[in-house]
């Protein structure tokens, strides 16, 4: 029964209430699916995040290198091929996409990090797959991504090498 909700909220394209709020006042924090016209704005919350946050951990040619991966049409693209999700109060604050149990493409704005909206995201994600039947989640992780994924708990399988740098791939158990 629940997952027939969840379906069918899916295929309605409707926010699913969340249980995140920032700050007493504010409004709650809705997920919902990407929708063709977000892609500007996508697009500019992962660079901003690549600039503003990742670019502790990284040189400014790898940060430089990875905004220009995560263009306006790359966004739409990635959003053709798996399901994706933005976490929206007065306007995106986040996004995480997925195929089945792999994760991919999860930003917060940076003046939200730290107040559950990651976290909600991956919920989210995480109970859409356990409904699938999915054992498990798996994800790759920047160096700066890394400890928010741990907290989570997801457990370090190994690590690789990409064209942006070290990547940690990581599994967590579904319930």
């Amino acid at each position: 029964m629940r997952q027939e909700k969840q379906v069918s909220c899916l295929e309605a394209d409707r926010p699913f209430p969340a249980a995140v709020r920032l700050g007493e006042d504010a409004e709650v924090v809705q997920i919902r699916l990407f929708r063709p016209g977000d892609g500007s704005a996508v697009a500019d919350l992962v660079q901003r995040c690549l600039r503003e946050v990742n670019s502790r951990d990284y040189p400014a040619q790898i940060i430089e290198r990875m905004c220009r991966h995560f263009s306006e049409e790359r966004i739409a693209q990635l959003a053709d091929e798996r399901q994706m999700f933005v976490a929206e109060q007065a306007g995106i604050m986040g996004t995480v996409s997925r195929d089945g149990n792999r994760v991919f493409t999860m930003f917060v704005h940076p003046e939200v990090i730290g107040q559950g909206v990651g976290r909600r995201l991956m919920r989210h994600i995480e109970l859409l797959a356990a409904a699938e039947g999915c054992d498990y989640m798996e994800t790759g992780a920047s160096i700066t991504g890394h400890g928010f994924y741990r907290r989570l708990g997801y457990v370090d399988v190994r690590t690789s090498e990409t064209e942006f740098g070290l990547n940690y791939i990581l599994r967590k158990p579904l319930p």
